[in-house]
């Protein structure tokens, strides 16, 4: 359950706008979700090998060029899903917590 969070939110900081690795590690923290780059690197090249992002390099102005990626159109999409699935989980587990008191 955790990758498909990860996922929803790291396509969702992308689709604000193009993101470099450190920045999408940053605005995760920011939300008081801890990942480390082992984590993050290996989700980052499968959401490209999924068509749902592309990357592309730039020059740093503090030392080596920095990979920038970007989210695609089926990208999008797979976010709508995400979304849409996300908000299906938050009623579900309500559901059960309000019984609880």
């Amino acid at each position: 359950m955790r990758k498909g969070v990860l996922e929803l939110c790291i396509l969702a900081i992308i689709a604000e706008q193009d993101a470099y690795a450190s920045d999408i590690i940053t605005k995760l923290k920011e939300a008081r979700l801890i990942v480390v780059e082992g984590t993050l690197y290996p989700l980052l090249t499968r959401l490209k090998n999924d068509g749902l992002t592309v990357y592309r390099w730039e020059e740093s102005k503090s030392g080596p060029p920095r990979k920038y990626h970007q989210i695609t159109e089926p990208g999008r999409k797979a976010l709508s899903v995400l979304k849409t699935d996300w908000q299906d989980l938050i009623g579900s587990v309500e559901k059960i917590v309000g019984r609880m008191g």
